[in-house]
């Protein structure tokens, strides 16, 4: 308990300084140089690191736990689990799940196990560990049942839906957040400290290098590295950085989180009848790599769904715009997509038909085989006509104003009240007519 109360007061007592004098050793790339001694000196993460938040509590009290860091690149993930190893005195082993197999981590098992009979314990970190499969994930349990390691897994991907339920059981998911501009200002900061000079960079560009990052602090340190090696007499501004240096690419891969997360901001603005936020994370995909024609189809789907008969019209509008798109390509078949996107959002909702059509396939579950009334039957054979197929049945063309006001619904079963169309749009029309029908059936009895 004295280590922990000493390991809290070093974390949480700190002003931050940093002294780089130790790390200067040529050849070391600038980010491993800067990599920090101690959870003091962590930039960013103090919703996990702060004396309240979960590794704080875990520190303080002396019960590390097996740990899931979930979050993007280069925000630390590696870093704070060797840190961690260091303040509970543990071993500490990294591997990936990219390059090991099952042979790698029976040696390190082995190892582990010789370890603890001399009294010192593993922190495993696995990179990556969304990419172990099944079985390799279900190796870890015994060993982490029996205390053999302590892990420590990381990736980018959903551990919901990437990794195991039962090593979630018995570990904790962490999310490691990409880092803020403010973060990753003092991480620049601390770079010129450690290099003992400024970046030759205008307010401007300083703040567009920050933002070439994209929240991912080896990014920026890696940038930082190749600013600070330039000839420069003065200061460059924007135009003379954009000139030396490429934007990063967006983080997104189209059959991960990123996928999912963005087109679901997508269809949500959509809906929330956000044009602006709407076309903004069109874009994003766009940007990514995002094929157009899986966002023609997910703009029909809107229509569909969240739209409906409120404006009957925004299916034909999605439908053109994806054939638009299919006479073009790219990039000018995308403006014709990013015109039904802006067309979809000021749209009327409903979800009328929608709510609708899963009630009635409800009823129809629970109705089972329920043959329909005799009188809508066709009599097509003598013996259907015996059995008083079609017997009784109103041609509605021949009522005077075209509704005879039957029952359609199998004999015996309560009315149902399914389509309930919103006052908004073309549907309050359709609202009308269904008023006009119901009091017109309830005089014809």
């Amino acid at each position: 308990m004295a280590h922990s109360a000493r390991l809290m007061a070093d974390l949480f007592d700190s002003d931050d300084a940093f002294d780089p004098a130790p790390e200067k050793v040529a050849g070391r790339p600038l980010a491993d140089r800067l990599r920090p001694q101690s959870l003091a000196e962590v930039i960013g993460q103090e919703q996990v690191l702060g004396p309240e938040a979960p590794l704080g509590v875990m520190l303080a009290s002396g019960s590390l736990g097996s740990l899931v860091f979930w979050g993007p690149p280069g925000v630390g993930k590696t870093t704070i689990a060797r840190l961690l190893a260091d303040a509970t005195d543990r071993h500490f082993v990294q591997i990936s799940a990219i390059f090991s197999g099952m042979a790698d981590l029976r040696k390190v098992f082995e190892a582990a196990k010789l370890r603890r009979r001399s009294g010192q314990g593993t922190l495993l970190f696995v990179d990556e560990i969304h990419r172990f499969n099944k079985a390799q994930q279900d190796g870890f349990l015994p060993h982490m049942e029996d205390g053999t390691i302590l892990l420590v897994g990381a990736t980018t991907e959903n551990p919901s839906f990437e990794l195991n339920a039962a090593v979630l059981s018995r570990a904790q998911v962490l999310v490691l957040e990409r880092l803020s501009l403010a973060d990753l200002e003092r991480l620049a900061q601390r770079a010129e400290q450690a290099l003992e000079r400024a970046l030759p960079l205008d307010g401007a560009a300083r703040e567009a290098l920050l933002e070439m990052a994209d929240g991912d602090g080896r990014t920026l340190l890696n940038l930082i590295e190749q600013v600070t090696a330039w000839p420069v007499n003065g200061k460059l501004g924007p135009e003379g950085l954009s000139q030396r240096l490429m934007r990063r690419a967006a983080v997104y891969d189209k059959s991960g989180d990123g996928h999912y997360n963005l087109i679901s901001a997508l269809h949500k603005s959509v809906r929330g009848s956000d044009p602006d936020a709407a076309l903004y994370w069109f874009a994003r995909m766009l940007e990514g790599g995002e094929d157009p024609r899986f966002l023609a189809r997910r703009l029909t789907r809107m229509a569909v769904e969240d739209i409906g008969l409120a404006d009957p019209q925004a299916q034909s509008v999605c439908l053109q715009s994806w054939e638009t798109y299919e006479r073009l390509g790219s990039p000018e078949g995308e403006l014709a997509l990013a015109q039904a996107v802006t067309y979809l959002a000021l749209a009327p909702k409903s979800n009328g038909v929608y709510v609708a059509y899963k009630a009635a396939r409800r009823w129809a579950k629970e109705s089972g085989s329920t043959p329909p009334p005799k009188h809508i039957l066709n009599a097509a054979t003598s013996l259907m006509q015996d059995q008083g197929y079609g017997a009784g049945y109103a041609y509605d063309h021949d009522a005077e104003d075209g509704f005879s006001g039957q029952n359609y619904f199998p004999d015996g079963m309560e009315r149902p009240r399914l389509y309930d169309p919103p006052e908004r749009g073309f549907e309050r029309e359709l609202r009308k007519r269904l008023e006009y029908f119901k009091k017109l059936r309830a005089r014809r009895g």
